[in-house]
């Protein structure tokens, strides 16, 4: 699994013009599923993105939570973070899981989430989606449940 984490001030997810999800402090999540992916790499990274430390402290140090300052998640499916450009100019997505498989690891991933006590937004899983979001920092990092 591959996840790309964006600290926001506010974000929102739209399908058809129809808001699917919008919440105000905390991450905007890209979560792509490829081929070997199991629920085992889903309760990695949301542990992992749960007590990540990314948030400032008193001091301005990056040294709280998303759990500590109370913030919600947008998590939207993205199968493009599994994208190959190495060869030729248009991507390759063999090593994207196929839609049956990956629907069940992202809604087991944010369900993991939501069992933290975390508010979890999502978009539609397999739609073509407009996001918006304030990235505040800004602050994105690329985490990923193998080496």
């Amino acid at each position: 699994m591959k996840v790309v984490v964006q600290r926001s001030k506010a974000a929102k997810v739209t399908v058809d013009g129809e808001v699917t999800g919008q919440i105000s402090m905390g991450f905007v999540l890209l979560v792509g599923v490829t081929h070997e992916d199991q629920e085992t790499d889903a309760a990695y990274l949301a542990d992992k993105i749960a007590h990540l430390r990314v948030f400032e402290d008193a001091d301005g140090k990056m040294n709280l939570s998303l759990m500590d300052v109370g913030g919600e998640i947008l998590s939207v499916s993205q199968f493009t973070l599994y994208g190959d450009c190495r060869k030729g100019r248009r991507p390759s997505f063999i090593e994207a899981a196929r839609p049956e498989q990956a629907i069940k690891i992202y809604e087991a991933f944010n369900g993991m989430l939501r069992e933290k006590g975390i508010r979890v937004e999502t978009g539609v899983f397999g739609a073509m989606m407009d996001v918006q979001l304030i990235n505040d920092g800004p602050v994105t990092l690329i985490l990923e449940s193998k080496a």
